[in-house]
């Protein structure tokens, strides 16, 4: 499929009040079509992997193409300068998390980018870092309690950063850590407690909230039920 294909698909779903709703969820929407994430998932499967034309998608720059690139891109092609391209262009919390969980958690090179992502100072590439744990910390079940422990100082140390997007995403990245296994789960709530005394408003905010879900009864009945 080209490009201009793929345009034209995007052009017959525009939806003026799709991306009305999507702004007050604080989605950026200059340049959008308004389409829906499960339309796009479709248009996905019926392209299929394709590098070249995953380049063409993001190149092309509206909010769409950049998902749909994240989506049909072969994570085996992918070098970590081409993540760092794509981390750069980020204008928006919803890009930046579904490349973390439609292709940056399936890099090889993923929990090394982690490091160096959380220390870039826009927000949205700051937030990829934390996006990118809680997105590994999902779906690479596979994946041995040393490579989140070590993401559990890093947390720390992010923690004081107020601004919304970073602190959410730092937030999330503990919770879902957290919600692993019992191991892990007692390694989250100690830090987010080590996390709550600091003195900063966005490092209480992300413990308390840690905190209070990690600690609920639904999310301890299932690390016990799976042992």
């Amino acid at each position: 499929m080209e490009l201009e294909d793929i345009l034209k698909q995007l052009e017959a779903t525009r939806d003026p009040k799709g991306m009305e709703g999507m702004a007050r969820f604080g989605i950026n929407v200059e340049r959008a079509f308004g389409t829906r994430i499960p339309v796009l998932r479709k248009m996905a499967k019926e392209i299929g992997k394709d590098h070249n034309l995953a380049r063409k998608l993001w190149e092309a720059g509206y909010r769409e193409t950049r998902i749909l690139a994240s989506m049909v891109e072969e994570p085996s092609k992918v070098t970590p300068e081409q993540v760092d391209e794509w981390v750069r262009d980020f204008n928006s919390w919803e890009v930046c998390d579904q490349c973390c969980m439609n292709l940056f958690d399936k890099l090889p090179f993923a929990y090394e980018k982690v490091f160096e992502l959380a220390e870039r100072e826009p927000e949205f590439e700051k937030r990829a870092a934390f996006a990118l744990i809680a997105c590994l910390a999902w779906h690479d079940k596979e994946a041995p309690d040393s490579k989140f422990e070590r993401f559990l100082p890093l947390i720390k140390e992010h923690s004081t950063d107020g601004r919304n997007y970073v602190k959410k995403a730092v937030n999330w990245a503990l919770r879902h850590i957290g919600k692993r296994n019992r191991t892990l789960h007692s390694k989250a709530l100690e830090t987010a407690y080590e996390i709550r005394e600091i003195d900063s408003r966005a490092a209480s905010w992300i413990a308390s909230d840690a905190i209070r879900e990690l600690e609920s009864k639904k999310v301890r009945e299932r690390l016990e039920a799976t042992g």
